[in-house]
C-alpha cells in the first residue's frame, strides 16, 4: 500500500477567499471535490510503500486537512468531510453526545469531569467542569503514598523488583479474583499500559529460553489481529507464525485450527489471544476458550509448554454477564496456569490511554518471580507519582462503577451511530459487501468492501479514513473504523 502524493490547488480549484466567503453546505461540497483532487494524484495503489499502513492513512488524513486549512474552509465544513476513524483513542475532551441522544437521557460530555480529566472551569462542548474529581485524584494520590509508607514501601525510592508497589499488585490480584482465579500480588506485574506489558512478557520469555540455551521459539498470532505484539515478538529474535481465520468463524481462532498449526509448527511456545479481537470486535465465548485451552493441555501432558498470551485490553467495553463468563472459562482451568498469562489495562476501557496504566497477572507464582528480570532489564524501577495515579484511578473505579457502565453506554451508541452513517454511505456509493455487527465490544467496526473498493475509495466518497486489513495481517478487502477519537455525525 502507497500513499498519495500531496495535492496542491490547480486552476480548477477555489482561491480561498472564494472559500471564505461560502456557506456552510457549500464549504462542504467544496471541501469534497479538493478531497477528490488530491486522492487522485496517489501513484499506482499496488505498489507497496515502506510506512505501516495506519500511519499511511493518518499522514493523508492531515494532508487532507492541512489543505482545507489552506484554503481557509470552516474548520466546521472540514471537520464534517474529513474524519479520521483510524486510532481507537477516546478524547473525553471532544465528546459532544448529550441529552436527547439515542439510548436514553444521558449528557457524556460530563464524562471528563466524572473522570477528573477536565480541568476546573475546561468547557467541554458546553458544559463547564466543575473539577471536583480533579482535585480528588490529586487528594486521593496524597493518600495512597501515606499508606504505602505507612506499610513501609516508599515509592519516591529504587525499586528492586521493578515490578511496581505490593499495594496496588495486591488490589488488582483482587480483582482477577472475582474471575475465580487465586492470586496474589505475587502473580501481578505493573507496567505502561498493554503494550508495554506485552512487551515485557515476550522479552521475559526470549531470556528464560536463552537461559536453557533455546531458541526463543515462534509466537503464533490470529489473523486478522492487533499488530504490535507482532513487531515486538520479531525484535527479540521469534519467528512470527500467522494463523489466518475465516469470516464464517467470526475470525476467531478455533480449536481444531490451533491444534493443526501447533502441530506442524513444533517451535511455537505462545499463542497471542487477544479475547475480545481489535479489529474484528468479535469476542471469543466461554465454549471457544476452553477449547483453545483443551488443545493446550494435550500438549502439555505430552511435554510440550505453549503458553496463552491472553491480552484483555477490551475486557469491559461489552456485556458484563458475557465478560464474566469469558473469564470463568479462562481462569477455571487450573491444570493450565502455569500456561496462562493476562494482560490487562485501563486505556480503552476505561478512557485512559494517556495515562498508561496496565499490568500483567501470572497463573502461577515461581513463573511470575521468574519473569521479573525482564521489568529489572527495562524499566529498572516504576515512577512514583504514576503510581499513586494508578492508585487513585483504581479507588475511584471502586467507588463509582456506574462510570465504566456509562463509558461502555457511550461506545454502544457510537457503534450504532456508525453502523446507520456506513449503512447510508453504501446506499449511496455501493461501498460495502457487508457491514458487520459486533459482539457489543470494543470500540470498532469491522466490515468487508464490495470488489474494487478500497480504503482509498471510501476516504474519497465519504470522507471517513478508515485502516486496511493489511494492517491486521490480513486482506485489503477489509477496513476497520474507530469511534474513539471523535463523535458520529449523523446529517
Amino acid at each position: 500500500m502507497s500513499a498519495p502524493e500531496s495535492a496542491a490547488p490547480d486552476s480548477a480549484a477555489p482561491d480561498s477567499t472564494a472559500a471564505a466567503g461560502s456557506g456552510l453546505e457549500e464549504q462542504r461540497l467544496l471541501i469534497r471535490r479538493a478531497r477528490k483532487e488530491m486522492l487522485r494524484r496517489r501513484p499506482d495503489r499496488r505498489e507497496v510503500g515502506v510506512e505501516p499502513p495506519i500511519r499511511v492513512m493518518a499522514r493523508i488524513v492531515q494532508e487532507l486537512q492541512d489543505e482545507c486549512a489552506a484554503r481557509r474552509f470552516d474548520p466546521a465544513a472540514t471537520r464534517l468531510e474529513i474524519v479520521n476513524r483510524t486510532l481507537g483513542d477516546v478524547n473525553v475532551r471532544l465528546i459532544t453526545e448529550c441529552e436527547g441522544d439515542e439510548g436514553g437521557p444521558q449528557d457524556y460530555r460530563t464524562l471528563g469531569d466524572e473522570l477528573g480529566i477536565a480541568l476546573p472551569g475546561e468547557d467541554l462542548n458546553g458544559y463547564t467542569a466543575s473539577g471536583k474529581r480533579y482535585q480528588w485524584l490529586r487528594e486521593q494520590m496524597t493518600e495512597a503514598e501515606r499508606q504505602l509508607v505507612d506499610s513501609g514501601y516508599d515509592p519516591r525510592v529504587y525499586d528492586l523488583q521493578s515490578i511496581g508497589n505490593p499495594l496496588l499488585r495486591g488490589l488488582l490480584a483482587e480483582d482477577m479474583r472475582q474471575w475465580g482465579l487465586t492470586t496474589t500480588a505475587e502473580h501481578v506485574a505493573l507496567g505502561l499500559g498493554a503494550t508495554d506489558c506485552l512487551d515485557k512478557v515476550l522479552r521475559g520469555l526470549a531470556y528464560l529460553a536463552r537461559r536453557r540455551d533455546e531458541p526463543p521459539g515462534a509466537v503464533l498470532f490470529p489473523a486478522p489481529g492487533f499488530n504490535m505484539p507482532e513487531l515486538q515478538a520479531a525484535a527479540y529474535g521469534y519467528r512470527l507464525h500467522m494463523a489466518p481465520t475465516r469470516a464464517e468463524g467470526g475470525f476467531k481462532l478455533t480449536g481444531p485450527l490451533l491444534s493443526r498449526h501447533l502441530e506442524e509448527n513444533p517451535d511455537v511456545n505462545v499463542v497471542y489471544l487477544t479475547v475480545t479481537n481489535n479489529p474484528t470486535t468479535f469476542a471469543y465465548t466461554p465454549e471457544e476458550l476452553a477449547e483453545i485451552q483443551d488443545v493446550v493441555r494435550r500438549l502439555a501432558q505430552r511435554g510440550r509448554r505453549v503458553h496463552v498470551l491472553a491480552d484483555l485490553a477490551y475486557l469491559g467495553t461489552g456485556r458484563p454477564e458475557e465478560d464474566r463468563a469469558r473469564m470463568h472459562s479462562l481462569t477455571s482451568a487450573t491444570d493450565v496456569a502455569d500456561l496462562m498469562i493476562y494482560v490487562s489495562s485501563f486505556s480503552k476501557t476505561h478512557t485512559l490511554t494517556g495515562d498508561r496504566f496496565g499490568w500483567v497477572v501470572f497463573g502461577e507464582t515461581e513463573f511470575a518471580r521468574a519473569m521479573r528480570m525482564s521489568w529489572m532489564n527495562s524499566v529498572s524501577s516504576l515512577p512514583a507519582e504514576w503510581q499513586l495515579r494508578f492508585m487513585a484511578y483504581h479507588a475511584l473505579f471502586r467507588e463509582n462503577p456506574r462510570l465504566i457502565e456509562r463509558i461502555r453506554d457511550l461506545y454502544r451508541l457510537r457503534r450504532s451511530r456508525l453502523r446507520r452513517q456506513l449503512d447510508r454511505f453504501d446506499k449511496e456509493h455501493h461501498l460495502f459487501e457487508r457491514v458487520y455487527l459486533d459482539d457489543d465490544a470494543t470500540i470498532y467496526n469491522w466490515s468487508k468492501l464490495r470488489k474494487g473498493e478500497d480504503c482509498f475509495s471510501v476516504l474519497e466518497k465519504t470522507g471517513i479514513a478508515g485502516i486496511p486489513g493489511s494492517a491486521f495481517g490480513y486482506s485489503d478487502d477489509y477496513i476497520r473504523f474507530s469511534v474513539g477519537i471523535l463523535p458520529v455525525e449523523l446529517d
